[in-house]
């Protein structure tokens, strides 16, 4: 039986190393977009008044869950950077997409939570 070609194929070491720069560059480029954008959220969070502090629990959940999903994101693309070989990609994918399955399961569970509390709570202030 003739061997699959592509489980033999190897990524250049020059090709995983400007992978791995880019991702890199990648990922610094954007935790300052994600500092500026916490220092706006932050900005805005001190000029509403505490009717809103549901609303801000929901943008400080979603921003740390955006953070946390880029840093998945980031490290599994700089798992994908120095892979080997095409095998190692898909298994890495595979693993990738399980996790991130989950976790996005588990936030929206507790964003849901998080709406369903605020909106009790400023139905009983009314």
């Amino acid at each position: 039986m003739a061997k699959d070609p592509m489980s033999s194929f190897e990524i250049p070491a020059d090709m995983r190393r400007i992978a791995e720069t880019s991702v890199a560059q990648a990922k610094q480029a954007f935790e300052g977009f994600m500092t500026a954008a916490q220092q706006a959220v932050s900005r805005m969070e001190s000029q509403t008044a505490a009717a809103h502090a549901g609303a801000t629990d929901a943008s400080r959940k979603a921003m740390t869950f955006a953070s946390q999903n880029m840093a998945a994101s980031f490290a599994f693309a700089q798992k994908l950077a120095q892979a080997r070989d095409v095998e190692e990609v898909m298994r890495l994918q595979a693993d990738f997409l399980r996790s991130q399955m989950q976790t996005f399961a588990a936030q929206a569970q507790e964003l849901g939570t998080s709406f369903t509390q605020t909106a009790a709570d400023a139905s009983r202030r009314e």
